[in-house]
């Protein structure tokens, strides 16, 4: 017995893998693309497939599909949109322009799926044929952008919410730590009183503005040119086709599923480059927000130390007993990668000719990865970092008596020459600013210590004007 079978195409016959559910276009593919080693994004698999189902649904129309070819189609998808035969997905990442590869792959093990369930066998493609049946109505120009579409509408929310959890964390150390007076730091120098909670109180701001800009893209994937056939034509689509598509696809992933325009959404990635930008967005202040928490981690002796992360792992093969901050190590790593994605995104945006942007499977990929990995990697920080981290304030504490920034809060009471001349005595003394301002009887330091959290909450210092 062998293990393999014999199909044919319009370019003659090739060796099939017996147990194979795809067939020989597939085949073809999976030979001529030895390229990553990575096979589909699960979500882009689950997208295309349900566009498939839609598709059998909006075609059961006289002279069309009939009911028993649609319910046959049907039953195959659902079977993959459980979860079986995922592994039957093959085609590397990069592959033919535009993904014909992978819409065969899917027409294929539709169709070899729907005749086995009728009595026939894998390979004969009787009587449910991937191109005529499983296919009608549709081509890769249109099947491959809404499929990547879909899936970035599925990862959408995992990723909104693993932002809208770190957020709420960096919230909740916020209110934990609203009376902890640090010193501010500009330029890396130290600068005026402010406090633990006003820092991340900003970093979850930062974070929910950027899903904001995240989120505002959904309706732009929403709108897909699933209908347009081959270049926007709507060649050989059945009466109604694209409306009626698009209901059953909206009914499917409970989106709101619209029909743009049939040629733009072949032309043109604009939506999908919209989505790379805020991505983009959100990596640059979550590195930013990573590098401020390693930089207050610091030490924890010969740093900053205002805050200390849960040891996760040893930081050392040579060194005993140290630690490092490595969640925000990754997520560091992940930002610049997602940024590299980016960019790839932009290349392959403008790269678009004429009816079709044949960079699709490649575009898609790069933004499913940059989607995936920044989830996983907020996730992981989020639990293994940011829940545990813990503030040091009596560090706080000296750090702000120590810094002669204070001496900015002593203006609107003395005027900026006479502060100045308290900055300079500090500097050369160093004594704190605290101890030569009771010194000099200007005020007692209860009065000061007041002076510094009113400052530090941002309620100004009275006084005059100076």
């Amino acid at each position: 017995m062998t293990d393999y079978r014999i199909e044919q195409d319009s370019l003659g016959k090739f060796k099939v893998p017996a147990d194979a559910w795809y067939g020989i276009q597939t085949a073809r593919a999976v030979e001529n693309f030895p390229i990553s080693g990575r096979m589909p994004d699960t979500d882009f698999i689950r997208a295309h497939v349900q566009i498939k189902l839609a598709a059998a649904r909006a075609n059961c129309q006289p002279d069309w599909l009939t009911p028993t070819q649609r319910d046959a189609i049907a039953s195959a998808c659902e079977r993959i949109l459980a979860g079986e035969l995922l592994d039957q997905f093959v085609v590397d990442r990069f592959q033919a322009g535009a993904g014909t590869s992978h819409n065969m792959n899917s027409n294929e093990v539709i169709a070899n799926l729907a005749n086995v369930a009728l009595g026939g066998e894998k390979g004969q493609y009787a009587p449910i044929h991937p191109n005529d049946h499983v296919n009608m109505g549709q081509s890769t120009n249109d099947t491959i952008p809404t499929a990547i579409r879909l899936a970035l509408l599925a990862k959408l929310p995992r990723l909104l919410a693993a932002s809208e959890s770190m957020a709420a964390v960096f919230e909740q150390i916020a209110g934990r730590e609203h009376d902890t007076v640090k010193s501010g730091r500009t330029h890396l120098q130290d600068a005026v009183p402010t406090t633990i909670g006003r820092e991340f109180a900003a970093y979850a701001w930062t974070l929910r503005r950027a899903g904001t800009n995240l989120a505002a893209v959904r309706p732009l994937l929403c709108q897909t040119g699933l209908g347009g056939s081959a270049a926007g034509t709507g060649l050989n689509t059945s009466p109604d086709y694209a409306n009626r598509v698009a209901a059953e696809l909206a009914a499917l992933t409970g989106e709101a599923i619209g029909v743009g325009d049939l040629a733009a959404q072949m032309q043109s990635m604009f939506d999908m480059q919209a989505l790379s930008a805020a991505l983009r967005g959100l990596a640059l202040e979550l590195t930013r927000i990573a590098n401020d928490l390693r930089l207050l981690a610091s030490g924890p002796r010969t740093g900053l130390g205002e805050i200390t992360l849960p040891p996760v792992q040893p930081g050392s093969s040579i060194m005993p007993g140290k630690v490092n901050p490595v969640m925000f190590e990754m997520l560091n790593q992940v930002c610049y990668q997602v940024l590299g994605q980016d960019a790839a995104v932009a290349y392959m945006t403008q790269a678009g000719q004429l009816e079709l942007n044949v960079m699709m499977p490649a575009l898609g990929s790069a933004l499913f990865d940059a989607m995936d990995w920044l989830t996983n990697a907020m996730n992981a920080t989020t639990e293994k970092n940011l829940k545990g981290l813990v503030v040091n304030r009596e560090r706080c504490e000296r750090f702000i008596h120590d810094s002669v920034g204070l001496a900015t809060l002593l203006n609107t009471r003395i005027g900026y020459m006479r502060a100045a001349e308290i900055a300079k005595e500090s500097e050369q003394t160093g004594k704190p600013v605290r101890e030569i301002v009771t010194a000099h009887q200007l005020m007692s330091e209860a009065e000061f210590n007041a002076l510094v959290l009113q400052a530090a909450h941002g309620e100004g210092s009275g006084g005059g004007g100076g």
